[in-house]
């Protein structure tokens, strides 16, 4: 065979998995077939704590994303209703002081030239561009990929094949395996914008002197979220000034605008009907040609890897931009595949380590789908239930989650979160109340007294840590849960209540604009 392992894509995914096979297996003859001639801007700039570890510590880009990137200052979620007419006024969420572990706000074009430039340095051999038309897969035997070169066209023969494709997902949608996740109808549209006023800087210092002494760290930095009902925005800064600004919406609750208008036209519009964006877009403007749209974001493949195949990174699922879990994605799949293959290559039996591998993958998306996003888009404007959902995920996800590599190292990235026993009752729990929250903001929908806590009101607070001495902070976000079940949630404990279409005058209503020339 011509190489031992043939990677179908070179950005983050494959580049990352490319290197730690060589890592775990120097003598292992690795090529990595990437399709552009150069990488260009794409969504999943920002890192949480175990993609951080596994850029920082596993990877050894440490120094590479200081220098090149922006060190991230934690998440920060800002709310409004009918009563907000200002950035001063609006409800917000996020640490008052700087955070405790590792994470940046990455281009990720840069990193992922850099990353595929160590792979190369390595010993893995590139070729780009060039396309793959076809992929013959045989267990257990000798795989086919048919790829297109400025060369021409060429079979090139292997022992393993690894999908590092991303959302074009070669093996899943060719083998059949590629499942949209249609109880998750999230949709997006994003673009880089150019003049996006500074959140820290002393143009907004001077106009809300009270709302700029509130927060003692960076709110530039930070990953800012601003929050309607049924969808969310993302406001990520890029080394050398450009902002990434997007909108996640479930498209049964939320319409997007649609007429002739240019795409970026139609996502200024959107946003500019929160006041906090309003304000934060006031003197900017999207970039042309960094414009960009994409329905039904959910999906996963029902198969993640076979005795000569494997899938990482988007190439195997993708869930949700909300909480960043993209490139944790990469690095429990990319792990997990080079233990694999690792194994194989020293003589051990391949099928029940498939068969394991297919099982855990498939059990964490599901269960980490059904534990944080099933229908949290029915409450994630709410002030006050997102500030206890997100209270408990955020400490869950630290002690049960990132807690696991500082403690054990990298090989515990091999096993993606609820994939062992002892994470069943917390995933029982977080879907729990998970599902508890979305049906006490139907009802409040129903009563019309939807976002009454989205005004006037702030939570900062010290950022949590991998330490059980966190832990009453989640059982005191549990506590307030449990006081509002009996203060407002009987309402909802019997009958189910069906999701309900929020029609565009009521998603404008949370947050109207002033009359003006130019308003929505």
């Amino acid at each position: 065979m011509s190489y031992d392992v043939v990677i179908i894509g070179g950005s983050l995914a494959g580049a990352s998995t490319a290197t730690l096979l060589r890592r775990a297996c120097p003598d292992l003859c690795v090529l990595i077939l990437e399709r552009a001639p150069h990488f260009t801007r794409r969504v999943g700039e920002a890192t949480v704590e175990i993609s951080g570890y596994f850029l920082g510590r596993v990877l050894g880009l440490t120094q590479h994303l200081n220098n090149e990137h922006l060190v991230k200052q934690g998440m920060r979620f800002w709310f409004a209703n009918e009563r907000t007419e200002s950035l001063e006024d609006a409800s917000e969420m996020g640490p008052k002081y700087h955070v405790r572990l590792p994470s940046w706000q990455l281009d990720r074009a840069v990193v992922d030239e850099e990353l595929l430039r160590r792979a190369v340095a390595g010993g893995v051999e590139l070729r780009r561009p060039a396309q793959v038309t076809a992929v013959r897969l045989c267990p257990g035997g000798e795989q086919e990929v048919e790829v297109k070169t400025a060369d021409g066209a060429e079979t090139i023969r292997c022992r393993w094949v690894v999908d590092g494709s991303g959302v074009a997902a070669v093996l899943a949608r060719q083998e059949g395996w590629f499942e949209p996740n249609t109880a998750h109808p999230i949709a997006s549209a994003w673009a880089r914008w150019r003049g996006v006023k500074d959140w820290d800087g002393r143009d907004l210092a001077e106009k809300f002197p009270a709302w700029s002494g509130r927060c003692l760290g960076s709110r530039n930095t930070a990953t800012n979220h601003i929050v309607g009902d049924g969808w969310w925005s993302w406001w990520i800064p890029l080394k050398g000034g450009d902002v990434s600004v997007g909108v996640v919406f479930d498209q049964r609750l939320v319409s997007f605008p649609q007429g002739e208008a240019k795409l970026g036209d139609r996502l200024r519009e959107f946003l500019e009907r929160h006041p906090v964006a309003r304000e934060l877009l006031s003197e900017a403007q999207w970039i042309e040609g960094d414009v960009h749209w994409r329905k039904n974001l959910a999906y996963h493949s029902r198969i993640f890897a076979g005795d000569g195949f494997a899938l990482v990174g988007d190439a195997a699922a993708f869930l949700d931009p909300l909480y960043s879990p993209g490139m944790d994605i990469i690095s429990f799949t990319a792990t997990a595949t080079t233990a694999l293959i690792a194994a194989q290559r020293r003589g051990e039996a391949v099928a029940p380590l498939v068969e394991r591998h297919n099982a855990i993958f498939g059990q964490s998306y599901q269960r980490w789908f059904e534990a944080v996003y099933q229908d949290k888009y029915e409450y994630i404007g709410e002030y006050d239930l997102m500030n206890l959902a997100f209270r408990m995920d955020l400490g869950l996800y630290y002690l049960g989650i990132v807690s696991q590599p500082f403690k054990y190292g990298a090989k515990a990235l091999a096993s993606p979160p609820f994939s062992v026993p002892v994470s069943t009752p917390v995933y029982h729990f977080m879907r729990f109340y998970n599902g508890r929250f979305a049906a006490m903001a139907r009802k409040r929908r129903e009563r019309r007294v939807w976002g009454r806590s989205n005004s006037r009101k702030q939570y900062l607070f010290q950022s949590f840590s991998i330490s059980p001495r966190d832990l009453p902070r989640i059982v005191a976000a549990a506590a307030q849960w449990c006081w509002l079940e009996l203060c407002e949630g009987w309402r909802s404990w019997f009958g189910a209540v069906r999701t309900a279409k929020i029609s565009e005058p009521a998603v404008q209503s949370a947050a109207p604009a002033p009359a003006k020339a130019g308003s929505v």
